[in-house]
This record gives structure tokens, sequence and C-alpha cells, in this order.
């Protein structure tokens, strides 16, 4: 039975060592809420490091029995690997370079040694577990290099990745010297997910422009397969947060802290200690608004959380003692007796206390300078549950493609920061409430066990479009199967189609007209078999280029059909109502994956709206819908367009495959042969009887069954079917 593999550098448990023994405490993290509900089902497992150092073989053996009972298995790291690998790579090259912090990039060779050395011992690990048809979901940048190993010991696994931190741009990403290794091993994955469609932009950019992978509407097509690229934001448990935040512990919890503070107006940060958070630029943004506004003085506090990170690595250690003068200097200038500007906290508290903290305050300040989700805001949201509130969130967190109806501010701009915070303490109680509510609505819809499952279905998805796109190139045997079965073919029939099939392409598209090279391999072929040009080109283009050959003609991918015994081209149409229920099904599945999208039916048609959602995201959800529709319109014989932020679809259509469906309607052919370069021949391929023989000229995926290099060597095995 085939099982689902969890893979990160973390297990969601710390393993801590007290009075000489070992001891596992879970952890709250929002990534081990979410894939709970998979690790724990079946035979499934989560691998990762259990946090801590263990040499001794006798604890090794009893931590791997105590973690199999918690469905876990551990990855056993040495102290050199967790300095090299843990916090020399992952944090002092991918972690600066993917946050835009090029000054704190480290180029060691020892270091990149030792992330594929760790790599290896986590692609070790899974080996032991892993059966042919299992799926492993490998997680974020610290084993970049993990799906290509597992595709090189595994081909035909399921595998899939999905990176939780920014992916920056191709002029980031080309500073680092293992670049090509690096996003080699990313693209060993089936799918590969991001935060963002800008992160995803990113990738693809750089898949393309560093190891020549070219890639069409968010897939890469790889030498053998096709992998998706897509974004998946991440969502909350929102109904734990909602529901503690009610709670009569976290409630009084509120009472106490609130005697404590009076009736001030409370502004929130919390953050783990890091370069990328923005802290002591946040700081100096406080201490720049009580400059300003000395009204301010004695009634606004902000409750400051960092939690402790990495704190023996130097660059953090400095980032530390910034803020602690920071904090220092604004505290001494500004206190009074019953009054203190900053309330700092240098430590992680317990869920209860965080939730009174969300509760409690006026303003979340969520302002990192760059941040692939950052869940606290989300946290924020979901915790007020009267609905009052302000959110003002940095632009530069992947969570403000989401939550539109923030405050949403540039970290960068100190004065626009203040002037949000200004404007957010006197915001009326109405827009406060209208714009939570909106947060919270999308927050309910996309949380974190939505995410879970529309990931793993793209998983399904995309392991679906593989095997339906799998083919061969048409090899010597091919060829001479093809040979023998068209010379003893009664009734034969050739569907060809013509620019990139028959002849190159140019850049004047008049000039491709048939050479006289074509025009004899037509004419003898168009004696022994019914030759079917299948074009997008107009009818009176390929009506003068084939004028006087006996062969049949589909211009305009299917709207006009003329015979070779008929003069005249005929309009084919059909028309087919009963389509409603299954094309708002797939519709749905879309509105379900992009925030902001939505369905109008009217009488004759059904409308896919996304002006709202996020720039970008809206085109790629645009296209890949139009391409389902295009593949479901060839089922229900619809017509699919594009419109002005949205996509509609109505009244009947016709294509390449329904045109040749039509004229093969009452014969009997013992031999078909289809061939076509693009994605119009596509239907044309999927409408031909299982027994003929398919070729997509190019190595794009496709449902034809074979593949051919050009149409050169079209023109060769067209030639020798006549020899």
């Amino acid at each position: 039975m085939s099982k689902t593999i969890i893979v990160s550098n973390r297990l969601p448990i710390s393993l801590r060592h007290r009075n000489g023994k070992f001891e596992f405490k879970p952890s709250a993290g929002g990534l081990a809420t979410g894939l709970g509900s998979i690790y724990k089902e079946g035979e499934n497992i989560w691998i990762g490091w259990p946090g801590n150092t263990v040499d001794d073989p006798e604890q090794r053996a009893e931590i791997i029995l105590e973690l199999h009972d918690l469905k876990m298995a551990p990855v056993f790291l040495s102290k050199a690997d967790v300095e090299e690998f843990y916090e020399g790579f992952s944090n002092e090259t991918l972690w600066p370079a993917f946050h835009y912090f090029t000054q704190y990039m480290v180029y060691n060779p020892d270091h990149w040694e030792a992330y594929k050395r760790v790599n290896r011992k986590f692609c070790d690990a899974i080996l032991k577990k892993a059966g042919p048809d299992d799926t492993i979901w490998v997680h974020d940048y610290q084993l970049l290099l993990l799906p290509q190993m597992l595709r090189e010991a595994l081909p035909n696994a399921t595998i899939a990745f999905f990176q939780h931190i920014p992916f920056p741009s191709y002029e980031i990403i080309r500073m680092i010297p293992w670049r090509k290794e690096l996003l080699e091993g990313i693209c060993g994955a089936d799918l590969i997910g991001f935060h963002t469609y800008d992160d995803m932009r990113h990738f693809l950019s750089a898949v393309g422009r560093i190891t020549g992978l070219s890639n069409e509407s968010g897939y890469i097509q790889a030498e053998n397969r096709i992998i998706n690229v897509d974004s998946f934001p991440m969502g909350i448990d929102y109904d734990k947060f909602a529901k503690q935040a009610k709670s009569r512990k976290t409630q009084n919890i509120v009472k106490e802290f609130r005697k404590q503070v009076g009736d001030q107006k409370m502004l929130l940060t919390i953050d783990r200690l890091d370069y990328s958070k923005g802290i002591p630029q946040r700081i100096e943004v406080f201490d720049q608004l009580l400059k300003q506004h000395k009204e301010l003085h004695g009634k606004v506090s902000m409750i400051m959380v960092v939690v402790p990170s990495r704190d023996k690595v130097q660059s953090y250690k400095e980032l530390k003692e910034e803020i602690d003068t920071l904090v220092g200097r604004i505290n001494s200038e500004y206190s009074t007796l019953n009054w203190v500007p900053i309330h700092y906290f240098y430590r992680s508290f317990p869920f209860e206390e965080l939730s009174a903290f969300y509760s409690m305050s006026d303003i979340a300040l969520v302002t990192p300078l760059r941040d692939g989700m950052n869940l606290v805001c989300k946290e924020f949201v979901a915790s007020k549950t009267d609905q009052t509130g302000v959110l003002i969130l940095s632009e530069m967190a992947g969570a403000s493609k989401e939550l539109q109806d923030a405050v949403l501010v540039n970290p960068n701009d100190r004065q626009g920061v203040v002037d949000a915070i200004f404007t957010a303490l006197s915001m009326p109680e109405a827009e406060q409430k209208a714009r939570i509510a909106s947060l919270q609505q999308s927050l309910k819809t996309y949380d974190v066990f939505q995410w879970v499952k529309v990931f793993m279905d793209r998983v399904d998805h995309v392991k679906t479009k593989q095997a339906e796109l799998n083919s061969k190139d048409v090899d010597l045997k091919i060829m001479s199967e093809m040979q023998a079965q068209f010379a003893g073919a009664q009734s034969p029939v050739l569907f060809l189609d013509y620019d990139g099939t028959l002849t190159g392409f140019t850049a004047n598209p008049q000039d491709a007209k048939p050479d006289t090279e074509l025009k004899e391999l037509v004419k003898k072929l168009s004696e022994k078999a019914q030759v079917v040009i299948i074009s997008g080109r107009d009818k009176d283009t390929l009506g003068t280029w084939f004028k006087g050959q006996k062969v049949d003609m589909i211009a305009e991918h299917g709207v006009w059909v003329k015979t070779r015994d008929h003069q005249d081209w005929e309009l084919y149409a059909e028309v087919d109502s009963s389509w409603k229920e299954d094309i708002r099904n797939i519709m749905e599945y879309y509105v379900l994956r992009t925030p902001g999208a939505f369905i109008e039916e009217k009488h004759h048609s059904l409308v896919w709206h996304y002006r709202k959602v996020e720039s970008g995201l809206g085109d790629l959800r645009m296209r890949e819908l139009f391409s389902h529709l295009k593949y479901m319109a060839r089922g229900h014989n619809l017509q699919v367009l594009e419109g002005n932020m949205v996509l509609e679809i109505k009244r009947p259509d016709i294509n390449k495959g329904r045109a040749a469906t039509a004229l093969m309607k009452g014969h009997e052919y013992d031999f078909v042969l289809a061939i076509g370069d693009d994605w119009t021949d596509e239907d044309t391929f999927k409408a031909m009887p299982k027994n003929s023989f398919t070729i997509r000229v190019g190595y794009a995926y496709t449902a034809a069954n074979y593949n051919i290099k050009s149409f050169r060597q079209v023109r060769n095995l067209l030639a020798k079917l006549l020899s």
C-alpha cells in the first residue's frame, strides 16, 4: 500500500537533553499543524533531524524506536553537519541570498560540501522507507538537492517540493557559485510550490536562464517529464486561534495585562530574531512617531516580542545588541513613572499568552523587510473575535498578496509607516470591523488544511498529466512497423498539420508556401491514401497552395472543411447545450485555488472573473483555466473566450479534432496517421482511433504516441512510407 513521506530539516518535535536523558517536546508551528493530518494517517511518516546531536549508538536506537511510535524517523546529524550544513550553507549562504541580504552571503566550499553530504544523508534515510508508489513531499531551502537525488534513485517516484521562504530574482541567484546544481536539485520534483506568484516567476526565470529548461504556463519541460510550478499561499489553523482568543484562560490573562497597562493603545510586534524582519527599523519608526506626535506620549505602548534564534551567529549577536540599545535609549528618553513606551521581551511565550497579546492589541505592526509568507499577521486577524483592530502589513511579506484589506506599507518608507500607525490609531471602529471581517473570511477559507489539500490534489493532477502525456521517439522499429502497415493498408488516411509539420516557420507567414519537394510528396501520398491537410491557416491560403491536389483540407482549426471531391468549402458547426454542470465544477476548483476569483452565471454562458486577484497570479490562473476549459470544451463543443479580466465559455466551439472526427465518420480506415507540432494539434491526437499512429513534432509533452525531431524528419518519414 502506498504512503506519503513528509521530509523537512526539522521533525515536528524538539529533542531535549535533560539529566542525562533525552525527552521530546512537540512543535506548535504552522507546518506541524497542517501536516499533522497527513503524517499521522496509515503508514505515512515524517523524516527529519530531531534537533539535537546524538552520538551514542544505544541512545540513537532508543530514539528511533520512540519516534517510530510517533510516526517519525530521525536523520542524525553530527556537530560538524549542524555547523557547516545548517548554520553554514543553509543560513549563511541561502538564507541571506533568498531574502535579498547579499551583504551577509558567505561562499564557503566546505559548507557546500557539507550541504551535499547532509542532503545525501536525508536521501539515504528516505530510501530505507520509500516504496515505488509512495509520495515524497520535501520541504524548504535546507533540502534543495534532495528531490533530484531521490529522482535518480527512484525514477518513477512521486516527488513534491515546497519552499517556505522567498525565492529571489535571477540577479541574486546567479551570485551563488553552485546555482545550477541547486536549481537542478529542485527540478527533481514533479510539483514545486511557493507561497507567491512572484517567487514562482523568479524561479521559472532562473531555471530558464541557468539550466536552459523551457517553461510554459507554469510547466517546465524536463528531459523526460513535465514539472508543474505553482503558488500555494499557506494558511493557519484559523479555528485554533479564534477558539483560544475566546477561551476563559486567555481572557483572564487579557484582564491581568490590561490592569498593568491601563487604557493605552497597544501596538504588537512578534518576530524571530532575524535581520529580514526589520526589527531595528520598526523601533526607529516608533521613535519617529513619538517625536512627531507628542500628544501620544503616555497613550500608546508597543509590546515587542523577539523570539531567540541563531544567537550564536555573529550577525545575529550584533542584531540583538542593536535592538537592546535602541529599546533602552527610547525607554530611557520617554518613560514616566506610569508609562513605558516599549515592553520588550526577548523570549518565547506560551500559546495562551500569545493569544492574549493578539486579543488585546489595537494594532499589529508586521513590517518585515522580506518574508516568504509571515503567519503572525494571519494569527492576529484570526484572534480578533470582536473584529476590532488594525493590521499594518509590509508589502514585502508574502501574506500581503492575500490580505489586501490590511493597511499595506513599504517598510523602507519610515514616514509612510509612521503615518500608517497614526491613521490606524484613529481609524473608525466601523472601518476596522469591515477590514477585519473581510480578512477573516479569506483566512477561514484558505486555512492550513485547505493549503495541504490543494497541494496534494495538485500532486495527483500533475502525475495524471504526466501519464497522459507520456510519449516516445519514432525509432527504426516504429518506422518499420508504420511502413509495413501502410503498405498493406486498403484504406489509409493521413492527417497532416502544415506549419511546423510539413514545412518550417518563416518571419513572414506567407513565405511558408509549399516548395516543389513538398508538392510532389503530397501528390504521391494522395495517390496511395486519403490525405487531409489540417491547419490553422485561412481557407483561401490553403485552397490556393494546394489547388489541383487530390487532398481534403480542414482550415482555421476546424471551422472550414473542403473534401477532395468538392469545389466549395463547408462551414462545420454543431450545437451542444448540456454542459454547465461539468464546466462549473472545473471553474469552482480554480476559484478555490485563487483568492479573489468568482463565477458569474449568465443564461447562455459561465464567466470566471479575476479582477480582484493578485496581479500576475490572475493571469497565470486564467491561462491554466483556459487550457483546462479548452480540454473540456472538446467534449462539450463549446467556445472559450478571453475578455478584460474575465474568461467566458459559451456557444458551440470547433477544433481540429472534431473536424477530423466528422471527416472520418462513416469510413473504415485500416491505417491512421496524424502529425502536428503544437497545442492545437492535441485535439487531433485525442480524436484519433486507439490503433492510430500519432506524432508530435518537437519534444514538448503531448497526447501523441510518438515524438519526432523536426519537419525535415516528417518529410523523410512520409517519403519512407511511399518506398
